[in-house]
């Protein structure tokens, strides 16, 4: 599926034939032109010749919580996107925005991979049409849409926007803006360039630690954006947006784990609008999540301090669908 060759497709037919198509695709989610009844047969026959509503992809559907989606791109490269289910009806999807990821960040699955591309704006947006179109079946839908999967969002800016406004466009998918979350590394162009979108999009940070020395060597790209850098640009996003950011904190056995860590944590974190999601790590090679009992403490640290957080419920380990491990491992 193509939304560009779509859309040059139609590019001599009128508005209301391109509202049409728009239905179809964002909110019918069909996946057959000969099942838009709404166009003529010609131009419906014209469509199947030239622009495939077909997503190339494999569901592993291994929990009732969670169900990840191996895509493959029109050029054979292959991403991967996730469903998580929530309790509360959440419908969340996690979708990619590069193939790989140059960050090499030591915990991640993904940044072994290496990276390859950044994804266009119909390759965001055809993960979210997947996983509408399953849910649909079951008669749910989509209530969030999280960029934290494959990639660093912020390093293909223009592209993960562009698919923002269109998934945000009543007339497109329509979903509302403060659905949509995106997750950086701390790329400070991204964060300073958010400000001035003027949409209401929540922002997280990937943390992770509170000391540089230990960040840069988790992250790397910590050496170009150190925790200072990054701050005063979170600092400076809330003083101009009164939103609240996420930082987001994977808690990794005998690497940031203990009240030492919890402690410097909560002196960083000690302030307005800051808010602390914990993740157990999920197992990335030698990094392995810490025991109940030390997430505990953790926890208790951070609530002495009355720093607000939140603690992340670990989906699909099971299918290799949690933080960190998406990660394409073979061709199929």
């Amino acid at each position: 599926m193509n939304l560009s060759k779509i859309y040059q497709s139609l590019s001599n037919q009128p508005r209301y034939r391109l509202d049409q198509i728009d239905r179809a695709i964002f909110q019918d989610f069909v996946d057959n032109w000969d099942d838009v009844t709404t166009l003529p047969k010609d131009l419906r026959q014209k469509l199947n010749q030239e622009t495939s509503l077909e997503i190339d992809a494999q569901l592993f559907e291994l929990s009732d919580e969670t169900a990840k989606a191996l895509i493959t791109l029109e050029d054979g490269c292959q991403i991967e996107t996730v469903l998580m289910s929530h309790e509360d009806a959440r419908r969340t999807i996690c979708v990619s925005s590069q193939v790989g990821c140059p960050l090499d960040c030591k915990f991640c699955a993904t940044g072994h991979m290496g990276f390859t591309r950044n994804l266009t704006t119909s390759e965001i947006v055809e993960q979210v049409l997947f996983f509408a179109r399953y849910l649909k079946d079951k008669n749910e839908k989509i209530t969030n849409i999280v960029y934290m999967g494959m990639g660093e969002p912020f390093l293909n800016y223009d592209n993960v926007i562009e698919s923002i406004k269109i998934l945000n466009d009543p007339k497109k998918f329509g979903l509302g803006a403060r659905h949509f979350s995106i997750s950086t590394a701390g790329i400070v162009e991204g964060i300073n360039k958010l400000v001035d979108l003027n949409i209401q999009v929540n922002l997280a940070i990937s943390l992770h630690t509170s000391n540089n020395d230990l960040r840069s060597e988790l992250m790397p790209i910590n050496n170009q954006y150190p925790l200072e850098k990054v701050l005063t640009a979170v600092d400076n996003y809330i003083i101009k947006t009164s939103r609240q950011v996420m930082f987001e904190y994977l808690l990794i056995k005998g690497v940031n784990d203990s009240t030492e860590d919890a402690m410097e944590l909560a002196k960083l974190m000690d302030k307005k609008l800051y808010i602390v999601n914990l993740i157990p790590c999920n197992p990335v090679g030698e990094f392995k999540a810490p025991s109940k009992k030390a997430i505990e403490n953790f926890k208790n640290v951070l609530a002495y301090y009355h720093i607000p957080f939140t603690q992340r419920h670990a989906f699909g380990q099971e299918i290799e669908a949690a933080c960190g491990q998406l990660a394409i491992k073979k061709k199929l």
